[in-house]
């Protein structure tokens, strides 16, 4: 199984990306994406941008993991994962983790477990700027939970 994971200021090309999948590969039956953007509420305030932190190195490493554990439990031909940092706005794409399998629902579970302990398990710190200050997002309980159906 392959993985690509990148971390980058810059925007990406989704398209692109989901094509990169699979377009060498016939044994691809099914490819399987999440696209997640910053939305312009939290916790029922306005924000006006959100600042994305990492730990370089530690960041790939601790996805490519999550990646390895996908690949234990389904049949994964190819997983790309790139996770923006920096500065965005709402409507800015954020992440987007795309998986490619012979089966559709390999590829679907696959994909909502990655996403899941991305949540969870990689070392992101966000920062969002609202009308009243900036403040540092906290862990959501619901993102502990989703991830732990998987145990």
């Amino acid at each position: 199984m392959m993985a690509t994971v990148r971390i980058q200021e810059a925007p990406f090309d989704a398209g692109a990306l989901i094509a990169e999948t699979h377009r060498a590969n016939p044994k691809v039956g099914a490819v399987a994406t999440f696209l997640g953007l910053v939305r312009d509420i939290n916790a029922g305030t306005d924000v006006a941008e959100m600042t994305l932190e990492h730990y370089p190195g530690m960041t790939e490493r601790a996805i490519e993991n999550i990646c390895r554990d996908a690949a234990a439990r389904w049949e994964i031909l190819d997983t790309r994962i790139v996770h923006r940092v920096g500065t965005l706005r709402p409507t800015d794409p954020i992440v987007i983790v795309v998986v490619a399998s012979g089966h559709r629902r390999d590829a679907l579970d696959a994909c909502a477990f990655i996403m899941d302990f991305l949540k969870t398990r990689a070392p992101f710190w966000k920062k969002e700027r609202t009308g009243d200050g900036e403040r540092w997002v906290e862990a959501r309980a619901s993102d502990d939970e989703a991830a732990a159906r998987w145990e």
